[in-house]
């Protein structure tokens, strides 16, 4: 199978999973700047969640330009990490909705380790489709980056139900260290 429907499918999923979470924010009702204050946790969640998004969609992108084929795992695979990706927007409801609390914030954290776990299942099937010498299984190396951000997002679940804040902070620093990117796939798709 090529790449080109599984790209295709991937992108088409993301941009509703961004759709659905815009959704979300509720058009408020007044005459001053007051009437948005009741939005600011709401609108954070989206900003941390469109952003988290915009990093999957953004390094699915780099590292499927640097694959040449897939396989049925690869596709399995890919569909677990976008039913991850799909309850975004509700994990983000949910934080946004119920001011920032433990349990909500604990949900939010699932989510987003399940979602580093899945695009790690799916890095394996695409090194397990390619080869362990491949160009592509090279381009990844040791993927410190992603073992480091997907053992934040654990320590972020438990971390929840003491210090939500300081449990979305961490949420928000694995983002901000994934802003930029992944070039390695980018650099190995290059022709020699």
């Amino acid at each position: 199978m090529t790449k080109g429907r599984i790209e295709a499918f991937s992108d088409g999923v993301i941009a509703i999973i961004i759709t659905i979470m815009v959704l979300e924010l509720k058009v408020p009702h007044g005459h001053d700047l007051s009437m948005l204050q009741p939005l600011i946790p709401v609108f954070l969640c989206y900003a941390l969640s469109f952003t988290n998004v915009g990093i999957y969609w953004a390094n699915h992108h780099h590292m499927f330009h640097a694959v040449h084929h897939v396989g049925g795992w690869v596709l399995w695979a890919n569909l677990h990490l976008l039913f991850w990706l799909s309850l975004m927007p509700f994990a983000t409801g949910i934080v946004g909705e119920n001011e920032l609390g433990s349990v909500p914030v604990a949900l939010y954290a699932f989510d987003l380790t399940m979602c580093a776990v899945s695009y790690t299942l799916l890095v394996m099937a695409l090194v397990a489709q390619h080869g362990r010498d491949s160009d592509f299984a090279r381009a990844l190396g040791s993927d410190a980056k992603g073992r480091i951000s997907l053992a934040i997002y654990v320590v972020s679940i438990p971390l929840a139900f003491m210090a939500p804040v300081v449990s979305l902070m961490l949420i928000a620093l694995v983002a901000a260290v994934w802003v930029v990117p992944d070039r390695r796939f980018a650099r190995a798709a290059e022709p020699h």
